[in-house]
């Protein structure tokens, strides 16, 4: 095993990342939690019960700050349905809620509204802005909508967003990766490798997104290389398999190698076919992705 192969695994391991595994999807990650003996906890208006839940939701924040915190999980609120469009967001309340400060609070509106998800005008406050306003590809929306009530339609999407961008991003990459790129890319085969042999899904997940990821950003389109953090993210919070490229397997690492060797050979054609049999679908989950047409 190479010395970036060991490196890469054993971080993987002792790193706490927060993102499902495969067959982890169902895991909802508003998990319950003890509020038995606690007293004094501010309530919102208790006239809308979906606020008063939140006090029972574990945050989330997977050692984040206090701003952190809050951000992931009014954005998971909001993603998740609890707190509706229109719906307004008073900071006090929210301070005493999660008993922080004004300044947190202003700091992580802010973020949301960055997102798209609330915004604030004056003399009407800070509300929560309608799907239609969403940056649904922004790599936090990407993960609370995948571990929501929306988790479907987000694989569905992701899936037919890489169908759209990667076979594309393969072809145009074909010559263009320099002798070291070459190297890391076939690096993270290795890493998959080994990640498979050892039942690792944490590490192949990790190896497999920085290996699209390069690919993408050496394809010679700008455009493109700003989506790459969109099949990164596409690639960790995917949960149950859609593609050949979410199931660890033989063939999956053979067609990763068939890219490489591609690329290698300045292969276009060729690059794109085998990303285009990496992303086939499995007969189990044909609805999600139709399947590719022979040209």
């Amino acid at each position: 095993m190479s010395t970036l192969a060991h490196t890469m695994m054993t971080a993987a391991r002792s790193a706490d990342s927060g993102l499902a595994g495969p067959g982890e999807l169902d895991r909802y990650p508003y998990a319950e939690a003890a509020t038995a003996g606690r007293v004094g906890i501010p309530s919102w208006d208790s006239a809308d019960p979906e606020l008063g839940r939140v006090g029972r939701r574990a945050a989330g924040s997977r050692g984040r700050g206090l701003h952190g915190q809050l951000v992931q999980q009014l954005g998971q609120m909001i993603v998740s349905g609890d707190l509706g469009a229109d719906r307004p967001l008073v900071p006090e309340e929210i301070g005493q809620r999660f008993e922080v400060s004004r300044t947190v609070v202003r700091e992580s509106l802010r973020v949301l509204e960055a997102k798209g998800l609330v915004s604030a005008r004056p003399n009407v406050g800070t509300r929560v802005r309608p799907v239609s306003d969403w940056n649904l590809l922004d790599p936090d929306i990407i993960e609370w909508r995948a571990f929501g009530p929306q988790r479907d339609d987000q694989r569905r999407e992701l899936s037919e967003l890489r169908w759209t961008i990667e076979p594309l991003a393969a072809r145009l990459a074909a010559g263009h990766g320099r002798e070291e790129v070459q190297q890391r890319l076939t690096d993270m085969i290795e890493i998959m490798g080994h990640a498979m042999a050892q039942g690792d899904a944490l590490t192949f997940s990790r190896a497999d997104a920085e290996f699209h990821s390069l690919l993408i950003q050496i394809a010679g389109n700008r455009m493109l290389e700003h989506l790459s953090g969109i099949v990164s993210a596409a690639l960790q919070v995917s949960g149950n398999p859609v593609t050949g490229c979410d199931r660890p397997n033989e063939a999956s690492l053979a067609h990763h190698g068939r890219i490489v060797d591609a690329l290698a050979a300045g292969d276009g054609a060729a690059a794109e076919t085998a990303m285009r049999q990496l992303l086939t679908v499995h007969p189990e989950v044909e609805r999600v992705v139709p399947a590719p047409r022979e040209h």
